[in-house]
């Protein structure tokens, strides 16, 4: 017959070996429900729209080519009045910017780019004003536009 201290290690050899698959079960459990919770956290949110649609920048480049724009700002040099680049690097890609440099190009405006004022455009419609700023705005190649509304 087996004797009573062999039962007791059979027991316990069982015992630790039950404590030991529960553990170990347990933790792959937590790992797989982990990893899960990392995957859900880690998808990229869905991308921006673009600032400007390509028609209104291509009509914005071609509302300042028959425009008298060009008689002071180039694209790339300060004129009379900043280079098309320098405006876009200093205002951001928003709606805020576009009501704002509308504003100006309508009625005029002074002291931003220094001491020359920019005549006021009051024969611009707004809507046209809009796309030539976007155009504008859209020759910054040294940030990422903001989208926003």
């Amino acid at each position: 017959m087996i004797s009573i201290t062999f039962k007791r290690i059979i027991a316990a050899f069982f015992c630790i070996a039950l404590i030991v698959f529960s553990y170990y079960a347990s933790a792959q459990t937590k790992k797989t429900a982990v990893k899960k919770k990392s995957a859900a956290t880690v998808t990229k949110p869905a991308p921006a729209p673009p600032f400007a649609t390509a028609p209104e920048i291509e009509d914005g480049k071609a509302l300042i080519a028959k425009s008298d724009c060009l008689a002071c700002h180039k694209i790339e040099d300060k004129l009379v009045g900043p280079a098309y680049i320098a405006i876009a690097q200093k205002y951001p890609q928003d709606q805020n910017t576009i009501n704002l440099l509308t504003q100006k190009i309508i009625s005029g405006g002074n002291g931003v780019w220094g001491p020359v004022p920019m005549a006021p455009h009051p024969a611009i419609t707004p809507a046209d004003a809009n796309k030539m700023i976007k155009y504008i705005l859209t020759l910054n190649t040294k940030s990422p536009p903001i989208n926003s509304k």
